[in-house]
This record gives C-alpha cells, structure tokens and sequence, in this order.
C-alpha cells in the first residue's frame, strides 16, 4: 500500500483531503486503505466523511485516507492502476473505462437522482436544450461524469459534438464564472454542488435540463472486480460503514454533527456555515433514494441499460457491452442495508 505522499506524487493532480483517523495502539491494528474522489469536496462525498467520523469505519477495521484528483477518469485510473481500493466516480466513465478493459464495477449508488445538470445563466435567453445548438457548453473536467451526462441530453435532443455543439473544459467556481462572464460558454454541465455554489457566490444561473434525466443516477461507489473476488470481506466492511454513514446522515437529527464532521474533512467548506449547509442540502438531496423499498444504495437496471445506449449513441463506447450487468451489483447495497437494519 503506497503512503499519501507516494500516491499524490504519482497522481500528479492530487489534492490531499483530511480524511485519516484513529491514533495510539488500537490504531496501528487498523487496515489502511485508500478512497479516492473526483474532486475536493467533502460534502460530493459525505456518507465517507461521516463514516470516519462516527467510527463507522474504525468498527470493520479500517483506517480510511481521502484523496481528491481530478474527475472519473484519474479515480478510475486509480483503482485500476491499485492506488486506492474505492472511488467515487460516474456511470458514464465507468462504462467506458470498461469498454477499454478496466474490470471496474459500481457496489453502491449514492447520487440515486442525477447530481447532473446543463444550467445557463440566470437572464439568458436560451430556455431548453434545443436552444443549445451551435453553443458551446462548459465542463469541469475533460472527461468527468459530468461530460457524459450532457452528452447523453444532447444526443437525445438529436444533436451531435462537433457538428452541433462544443464542449469546453473550464473548470468549476471561478474559472467557470469567469468563461461565463468573458462569453466563452452559453451552458455549464455541472454537479448539483458546482451549481449550488455558483449561486451561492453571486453567479446566477437555472438548470435547463429536461425533467427526465432526473432518473439518469451519477456517482457512485466502485472498486476493481479482482477487489471483490478475492478481498470480500474488505468490501463488505466498507459497505456496511458507508451505507451506516448515509443513513445517518439523512436524518436531521444529525445535521450539525453531519457537518462538523465535513468541517474536519474539508475547512475551507466549513468556514462559511450558511454556504455549506446550502450545498450539504442541495447534494444530500440527490442521494435519498427514488424507491426506498429497496433500501439504500441500489441500482435500476433499467437506468443501467438507458446509460448504456446513450454511451452508444454518443461515440463513448465503441460496441456494446457484452458484459454490461457485471459492472454493477446490488448484493453490497443489501449488505450495507442489512447493517442500517433497512
């Protein structure tokens, strides 16, 4: 297992997160591994933060450090490359990293509602989706969740990258403020939290996008296959502590303790407390589950094979995928939910 400071040399736009917990002897019998996310936010990936800090981890065993690179495609890399043991990244980039041969699989889905959007300014003209065409959309990353996600809107309302619009890698918070400011995007596809904060520091914008993508999941947790086969017991560990974490976290009961314990996991997010109880609320929202029958952390299908054909349809894969059901599982969300009592 590689130290922090190996792992953020290698990963060359590593951010370090607070994340590592636990100290004296009992802390040296705990299992180190590795989460990564793609990006620095502790509130995108909460139900881990909560985790660490109520001992939910500490109780399987484990003694978690966070790392935050630089969307889906370097945490896939990641996992792939044995540098972490979870992340955090998308549908859309997972399936297409496994069109390439990375045998990585999704155990829990935590944005059960799209934490996806194409927002405009808040006194554009531009009204729809359609309106779009012959614009340019900004992303925050070249080949973040966030890519594919507008990419499947665009392909559904008939238009294709290149021909009918572009998209422009701009950053998020300021510098896609400013490529708004200076004309250089007409749209942003961005997180449910990138759009909070946009609001939330004067940059006004309304999300376009049409009412059903909303089924259309985002992140969620995944690790590589050979992690599943042959270290079981570490991924139900992890399963059972993550899906504690959410839970709790869902209930306003525990709100301040919530973010105290994302305070600890990033402080620049906690020193403003108004801006960081609005974005807990906006990204929090997309995660509570769309049918709790089935409890926490599980996967439609159905939405699986919807990802899948929009991949298709927009050049992200080049064939279908003979294995499309072995890139996701529900028996670690039951695992998770048996633990939550759910």
């Amino acid at each position: 297992m590689m130290n922090r400071r190996t792992f953020t040399k290698t990963l060359l736009s590593a951010v370090p997160v607070a994340g590592a917990f636990g100290t004296g002897a009992f802390a040296q019998s705990l299992r180190d591994i590795t989460f990564v996310q793609p990006s620095p936010s502790a509130i995108n990936s909460f139900p881990v933060f909560v985790a660490i800090g109520e001992g939910y981890f500490e109780e399987e065993g484990l003694n978690v450090t966070v790392e935050a690179i630089n969307g889906s495609g370097a945490v896939l890399q990641a996992l792939s490359a044995g540098q972490a043991q979870f992340g955090r990244p998308g549908p859309g980039p997972m399936l297409a990293a496994r069109s390439r041969g990375v045998d990585a699989v999704h155990i829990y889905n935590v944005a059960a509602r799209s934490n996806f959007g194409i927002a405009v300014q808040a006194e554009s003209p531009i009204q729809n989706v359609e309106e779009l065409r012959g614009k340019v959309i900004g992303t925050g990353t070249a080949d973040g969740a966030e890519v594919g996600f507008a990419r499947n809107v665009m392909t559904s309302a008939g238009m294709v990258e290149g021909t009918d619009f572009e998209f422009l890698t701009v950053g998020d918070g300021g510098p896609a403020t400013a490529a708004f400011l200076n004309g250089e995007i007409d749209a942003y596809s961005s997180s449910t939290a990138d759009t909070a904060i946009l609001n939330q520091r004067g940059m006004a914008v309304r999300d376009i996008t049409p009412a059903e993508f909303g089924r259309f999941f985002g992140n969620g947790i995944a690790t590589m296959a050979d992690t599943i086969a042959n270290d079981r017991e570490l991924v139900e560990g992890w399963s059972r502590a993550f899906a504690r974490a959410h839970a709790f976290s869902l209930d306003d009961a525990n709100r301040e303790t919530v973010l105290k314990h994302l305070a600890a996991g990033n402080p620049q997010e906690g020193e403003d407390k108004e801006f960081q109880s609005a974005l807990f609320d906006a990204v929090r929202s997309k995660t509570i589950p769309t049918n709790m029958d089935n409890g926490y952390g599980w996967y439609p299908a159905e939405v699986w094979e919807e990802w899948h054909q929009a991949l298709l349809a927009g050049g992200e894969i080049p064939a279908a995928l003979e294995d499309l059901d072995a890139a996701w599982t529900n028996e670690f969300a039951a695992i998770g939910n048996e633990a939550i009592g759910g």
